[in-house]
């Protein structure tokens, strides 16, 4: 059975689905995935709207769900209220992911649905260090792309074979993962994070850059593209200028390759947080 069969068949199993749909690619198979084995009347998809998460994701989240056809949740989800997220300590994650699908397990009792997914893939398993991974399996969300093995690329080429518009989205972390652990997060801050890489986006056009990180490390900024647009970026004084024209002030601003969870390696032992 090809993969994406097997998919079809896994999610036929669950009855009426919820799916925590991010607008990424993996949350985006999954809840195609559901339509196909269970049809759009029996699944939902339920999206967080938080200062975390970019403004500019809702519509396009909103256009997802409405092509096929699946009503949408979203969802205020109000993680800033929370301690030990608003810390921003190194599980950080582990409170993101318990206020979420504490909401989702809301919405899916009020609208009976049997089975909360999440987009959470064979690679994310993998890379160890996700606390947020933790608080979903401690609420009982179901993980059917890592339960059959799916990595991230198997997720990209499923979702090209069925031509969904996110198959070669970049991957999008919350606008929290760009502060460093330890820095309190504020609204303010997320706002700062988001228009400093809206502007560097903009002045990369032209280098048709894929990934672009504003990383606030406190005292200073560190703007993180794809490596090709690396000299391009450290050429152009007019791009730094701009990252502290969002709200970062006479901040040193360096420029380097983009690293997918650069931030964890700030910590001297992530795994030691891995039970924390």
């Amino acid at each position: 059975m090809l993969p994406p069969d097997r998919l079809v068949h896994e999610l036929a199993g669950y009855g009426r689905t919820l799916v925590a749909f991010s607008g990424g690619v993996d949350s985006s198979v999954v809840l195609a995935a559901a339509v196909r084995a269970l049809g759009a009347a029996d699944v939902a998809a339920v999206t967080a709207v938080s200062p975390s998460l970019p403004a500019s994701e809702h519509s396009l989240t909103a256009e997802f769900c409405a092509d096929l056809g699946v009503k949408h949740h979203m969802v205020e989800t109000r993680e800033l209220d929370v301690d030990g997220y608003r810390e921003n300590g190194p599980t950080r994650c582990y409170f993101c992911k318990s206020t979420l699908l504490d909401t989702a397990r809301q919405v899916a009792a009020a609208h009976g649905y049997a089975a909360i997914t999440t987009g959470t893939n064979a690679s994310d398993v993998a890379a160890g260090f996700r606390p947020g991974i933790r608080a979903a399996a401690e609420r009982g969300a179901r993980t059917p792309l890592a339960d059959l093995g799916l990595d991230k690329e198997a997720v990209r080429a499923i979702a090209r074979g069925w031509g969904l518009s996110t198959a070669d989205k970049p991957a999008a972390a919350c606008l929290s993962s760009r502060i460093a652990y330890g820095v309190t997060i504020t609204p303010q801050r997320l706002a700062r994070v988001e228009r400093a890489e809206a502007a560097a986006r903009r002045l990369l056009a032209a280098h048709h850059v894929h990934n672009v990180r504003v990383r606030d490390l406190g005292e200073s900024v560190r703007l993180e593209v794809d490596d090709h647009a690396v000299v391009p970026a450290r050429d152009d004084a007019s791009l730094r200028e701009a990252i502290r024209s969002a709200g970062f002030g006479a901040v040193d601003v360096t420029i380097e390759p983009f690293r997918s969870g650069s931030m964890n390696a700030l910590l001297e032992n992530p795994e030691s947080w891995r039970h924390a």
